[in-house]
């Protein structure tokens, strides 16, 4: 959802190991800051070190950046979300955000990397996705009643993970929300014994662009050259 376009396994490539580090640790410090250091209230947080943990991030690199989000250090976080429209080869729509201390050399070197497509105007491409809130998570009974969580939790919609993405013997669900509901969903399917590893705002293509195999691989060698910048923190594309 939002980023299927990736390769199945890429995150798991040892020689991506340092990058994404960077760009989980990066996530726990903007939810600390935004919702604080307790991860019961901060399901964003919550979440946010789910993933970290899934992907061996050492307890003290979490800690620490959970305390440098939430101000609990001399160390200032000045991260700033810029969002970045466009579109790939091919046409595709792509929505790129970017979390950065530095606007003025983010910036040149993201329209840098559009000279393979078009980098466009803010508002050009986003009539292509849904702008909503996702949360995302599995739950130790494997025969759970997603449709019954997801209305008990106020979520609008609710699909079914692959087993790939999920945990041995857990089910898994994808719950879309209103924004201004996501915090509330979150806390609600937690209090319901779903584990989250997802909880943040999403652009979700409406609908996918059908291309050939050879001009898909283009499109996705594109995207995967944005999302190796390293502000790049989330990749949208409206590509099936």
């Amino acid at each position: 959802m939002g980023a299927q376009w990736k390769q199945a396994g890429r995150e798991a490539n040892a020689q991506k190991r340092g990058q994404m580090v960077v760009k989980l640790v990066r996530e726990i410090l903007v939810a600390s800051k935004l919702g604080g250091a307790d991860p019961d209230l901060n399901a964003r947080l919550a979440a946010a070190m789910e993933k970290a943990r899934k992907h061996s991030v050492t307890r003290d690199t979490i800690e620490r950046a959970i305390k440098k989000g939430a101000g609990l250090t001399e160390e200032k976080v000045v991260f700033e979300l810029i969002t970045y429209e466009g579109f790939a080869p091919h046409k595709v729509p792509v929505v790129v955000e970017c979390l950065t201390d530095n606007r003025n050399r983010t910036a040149p070197e993201i329209r840098s990397l559009f000279k393979a497509g078009q980098l466009g105007t803010p508002g050009s491409v986003a009539f292509f996705f849904n702008h909503c809130g996702i949360a995302e998570g599995h739950h130790a009974d494997a025969s759970r009643d997603i449709e019954g969580d997801a209305i008990e939790a106020g979520a609008q919609e609710v699909e079914a993970l692959e087993a790939e993405e999920i945990p041995e013997g857990r089910r898994g669900a994808r719950f879309t929300t209103a924004i201004k509901d996501l915090d509330s969903v979150s806390k609600a399917l937690k209090a319901a014994g779903w584990t989250l590893t997802a909880s943040e705002i999403r652009y979700v293509a409406k609908n996918g662009t059908e291309l050939s195999e050879a001009a898909r691989k283009e499109v996705v060698e594109f995207l995967n050259g944005l999302d190796d910048h390293d502000d790049v923190h989330h990749v949208y594309a409206g590509l099936s």
